[in-house]
């Protein structure tokens, strides 16, 4: 994947621009390169690098089968990091983080249920024997889950990690990902503090660009894993399948050895007559 990261690439998206110098995390100054008209430069260097590493724990995770849950609320990444992840097949949260979106999971679980049973009420027809403000209000329930929970709706379990763009931002989530022992992997800017992370990919996380270009790699890293997770998935099967005959070849085999016997006995009994007529003619 290291061979795919390429820092023009990353120069051209703008991932380099940092924020105003007053507005700085001094954590972040092992990955700031230089100041330029009172701007934070980001190393690009060291950009490809975490982006890699990154992509490679990332890739392992998707691999596993565990799920990875993608969290921007902010309104330049939604729709960038809903397209990757539908894109990758995981779930994300691009609207308002539900409190306890991961420390009261169980509950989540419940609210995303009762949507399931919603769609099973339309279903079945029994929607339809509801009064008119009834309806009604299960129709603005239903379009209220559907937004704030959705897209985890295929999420039955805790997921294996988190990526998160802007962690000053979606500071709960992070929190709460702290708290269970979740991996973080995130979007970090220099007025952040990259401490909060187990995996931290320094970039610019206000312009859409550098945000589209960092999700590619990472989207891309995923469905590399789940390609992998697929691949060995089948190996198994073809193996099961190529044994089969091997398997088939024994009652053959029995049946060839008895068809062959069979003409020994034939001329036992051919044999027989021959040495009553010599009996004979020796009388």
């Amino acid at each position: 994947m290291a061979n795919n990261i390429e820092v023009k690439e990353l120069l051209d998206a703008g991932v380099h621009f940092g924020h105003l110098t007053r507005r700085w995390d001094p954590n972040m100054a092992p990955y700031i390169y230089m100041e330029r008209n009172g701007i934070h430069i980001i190393n690009l260097y060291k950009t490809a690098a975490k982006i890699d590493e990154a992509g490679e724990a990332l890739k392992k995770i998707a691999a596993s089968g565990r799920k990875i849950l993608f969290v921007a609320t902010k309104k330049q990444a939604k729709e960038i990091v809903a397209e990757k992840a539908s894109k990758a097949n995981q779930p994300y949260i691009t609207e308002r983080w539900p409190g306890g979106m991961l420390t009261n999971f169980v509950t989540i679980r419940k609210a995303v249920k009762k949507m399931a049973s919603i769609d099973r009420m339309k279903k079945d027809g029994t929607f339809n024997t509801l009064s008119k403000k009834e309806r009604l209000q299960v129709d603005r329930l239903r379009a209220k889950l559907e937004k704030n929970l959705g897209s985890i709706s295929d999420m039955t379990r805790l997921p294996g990690a988190l990526f998160v763009v802007d962690i000053t931002r979606e500071h709960i989530a992070v929190k709460e990902a702290q708290k269970l022992n979740i991996p973080i992997f995130a979007m970090v800017d220099t007025n952040s503090d990259p401490r909060q992370v187990q995996y931290v990919i320094p970039a610019n996380d206000d312009a859409s660009k550098s945000i589209d270009k960092v999700m590619t790699y990472v989207s891309d890293a995923v469905i590399e894993g789940l390609s992998e997770r697929k691949a060995s998935k089948e190996a198994p099967k073809k193996d099961a399948k190529t044994e089969a005959p091997a398997k088939a070849e024994a009652p053959v085999k029995a049946e060839t050895s008895a068809k062959v016997e069979a003409p020994t006995k034939v001329e036992a009994t051919v044999e027989a007559p021959a040495t009553e007529a010599a009996k004979q003619e020796e009388e």
